[in-house]
């Protein structure tokens, strides 16, 4: 997943710089630790992991694929994304996602969300914010199975395909040098399972594509290609807000 991976026991060695009044950066290991006990809390078993640094080790991204009782499935697994930066990038989050198992891409949902400022108080909210995004994966996976349905069904043509491409380009969520091959890759795709004139195969075309990208803009690629595509194919998920935790929830 990321080109500078680090084990996961080695980010408690990285130092944290010191806080402002208005900044407070954690460390990346505390929120992997945190995320670790809301999702054994939750009955949720991390079934791989993989972390990654950038920017000299001032970035961090994370992903964990899940399995549970509710979230099993032969094509795809769960996977929970975190990111974490000390140099105000961004702010901490969590996004939940989907592995297609045949070719290991990555898709990120828009449906859930965090993204916790590093304000003073990070600390005392995290446990709470990140349950809230943990008990909702359930939810979540079967959006996702509903999303996967609705994509399959739409039929598109090469032209329809080659202009939902340049929308993404022009949406920021595609990059203008990877149409040509991505169009050739939903034309004649490396995996079977993906043969066919429709959304669903255009979508593993495109994250296809994003393999070998900077990961931690990942997310919002591929919910922007959802975004995209949502509209065509029908799909909605209806959203809310927790404006105290900055957690967007379905309704």
């Amino acid at each position: 997943m990321s080109k500078n991976r680090i084990p996961s026991e080695a980010l408690a060695n990285l130092a944290t710089p010191a806080g402002t009044d208005t900044h407070t950066p954690i460390p990346h290991a505390t929120l992997v630790d945190y995320t670790r006990k809301a999702l054994s809390r939750a009955g949720l078993e991390i079934k791989e992991e993989e972390h990654g640094l950038s920017q000299g080790d001032q970035c961090y991204f994370g992903g964990f694929a899940i399995t549970g009782k509710e979230i099993q499935g032969d094509d795809r697994n769960l996977v929970l994304g975190l990111r974490n930066s000390h140099n105000k990038k961004f702010a901490s989050a969590i996004c939940i996602g989907n592995q297609m198992v045949v070719c290991d891409n990555l898709c990120f949902s828009s449906d859930i969300k965090l993204a916790r400022r590093h304000t003073p108080r990070i600390l005392a909210d995290l446990p709470r914010v990140l349950a809230l995004a943990v008990g909702r994966v359930t939810a979540h996976w079967t959006d996702m199975e509903n999303r996967i349905e609705a994509y399959k069904e739409a039929e598109i043509t090469r032209t329809q395909a080659s202009d939902l491409l340049i929308d993404l380009v022009d949406s920021k969520g595609y990059s203008a040098r990877d149409v040509y091959k991505t169009v050739k890759e939903f034309e004649a795709p490396r995996h079977a399972e993906f043969k066919g004139n429709t959304l669903w195969n255009l979508y593993n075309a495109c994250t296809e594509g994003l393999k070998g990208s900077d990961v931690s803009k990942l997310p919002q690629r591929t919910m922007t290609i959802q975004s995209v595509f949502d509209r065509l194919a029908g799909h909605k998920a209806e959203l809310t807000v927790d404006a105290d935790s900055g957690l967007v929830l379905p309704a």
